[in-house]
């Protein structure tokens, strides 16, 4: 490997025959880190890896099915739900609307919306949202150990054909007690970007949503991204797959999700997409300079290893992973039938997103090897 690293080096020359022999490398660097990676963590990969720069793709590999029953394959421009990535939209939209002076990071949330918070604290602000330190009282409490019982007996009690509006969640979040005052430590939250979605209703005037669809998705050309209904969703889209070890057999995720993903999860989208948002975040096509700077700044710490000195940090609503010397701005998300991840690698200017329609993977542990080569 340090070899090949060594070479990588060599060829990041600007003149086109290094440049072509840099790209030769690196694909076959990338597509050995990738299938290292499923072997040594024996996973059997439904979905999609692609990773680009500037130039385009440099590797993508497909594989398995977005559709079991009549064997319809995945394809490189298949769109793969993304669960929790959406934080990374929401975080966006929010930061759209503080770049637009109508709302700031210090504002409290009971300022913003009318309703009534119940038991969430009164400090709590913007910025304490965006950055998972809050400390609102969870619908799905992921730092517990039964986060996945907790899910299913959230779809049991409220039907998930019901969850077409964020107001909705409202019942299953303002009862909860907090979990600590604000700003005291991270907490990764789902409530507190439902939460960061009613505030954008609130201050734009416009559904989630479409907010979303008009300052991001169409801003950045994002042809096959949506909130498609779990019901309708639309060509080349990948059903989710639980497998029942029972019956060994696979079902749909179409009971265990809201039919509508709002501001914690939930959204749609394809490899070709995601770099292009990549692309609009750091060419400040979304957020001016200032903002994009801001978004893009750790401002709080949610992990440390001391064995290996990486930190992984949080923005306002991404995620920041560096280890000696080096960065990723990342995104992840895991749901039932639902597992993603992608990084920005500013060092080499290299996108990398994995999609799967059969669940979590080890991508906290793909996003490291990717950054051990660039």
């Amino acid at each position: 490997m340090y070899a090949v690293l060594y070479l990588l080096l060599l060829y990041r020359d600007t003149s086109d025959t290094h440049m072509k022999g840099y790209e030769i490398i690196m694909k076959k660097v990338l597509q050995d880190t990738f299938t290292n990676w499923l072997k040594d963590n024996d996973e059997h990969f439904s979905g999609v890896f692609s990773a680009s720069d500037a130039n385009g793709v440099i590797f993508q590999k497909a594989s398995d099915y977005r559709n079991k029953a009549e064997k319809l394959p995945n394809t490189t421009d298949t769109a793969f739900g993304i669960a929790s990535g959406t934080k990374l939209f929401t975080g966006l939209a929010v930061c759209k609307l503080i770049d637009e002076g109508k709302l700031s990071l210090e504002d409290k949330l009971w300022d913003l919306l009318s309703t009534d918070l119940g038991q969430i604290d009164k400090r709590v602000t913007v910025l304490h949202l965006l950055t998972h330190t809050s400390g609102v009282g969870d619908y799905i409490d992921e730092e517990a150990d039964d986060d996945a019982d907790q899910s299913q007996n959230l779809c049991d009690k409220y039907p998930v054909q019901l969850w077409t509006r964020l107001e909705y969640y409202l019942q299953m979040i303002t009862p909860l007690p907090p979990k600590f005052e604000p700003g005291e430590r991270y907490g990764y939250s789902n409530a507190g970007f439902i939460l960061l979605g009613l505030v954008v209703e609130a201050i734009s005037g416009l559904p989630y949503q479409q907010f979303v669809q008009d300052n991001i998705i169409t801003a950045c050309n994002l042809t096959h991204t949506g909130f498609y209904r779990m019901d309708t969703l639309p060509p080349n889209t990948a059903l989710g797959y639980l497998h029942d070890e029972n019956t060994q057999t696979w079902r749909t995720n179409i009971f265990n999700l809201p039919i509508l993903g709002g501001s914690d999860g939930g959204l749609f989208t394809c490899a070709s997409d995601v770099k292009k948002l990549w692309h609009g975040i750091f060419s400040n096509k979304i957020l001016s300079e200032d903002m994009t700077t801001t978004f893009l700044k750790a401002h709080t710490t949610a992990m440390e290893d001391d064995e290996d000195g990486s930190v992984e940090s949080c923005g306002l609503g991404i995620k920041i992973y560096t280890k000696k010397g080096k960065t990723a701005y990342f995104a992840v998300g895991g749901d039932a039938g639902v597992g993603f991840c992608t990084a920005y690698y500013p060092e080499t200017g290299i996108s990398a997103s994995c999609f799967s329609n059969t669940g979590w993977m080890a991508f906290y542990c793909l996003i490291d090897r990717l950054l051990d080569i660039n």
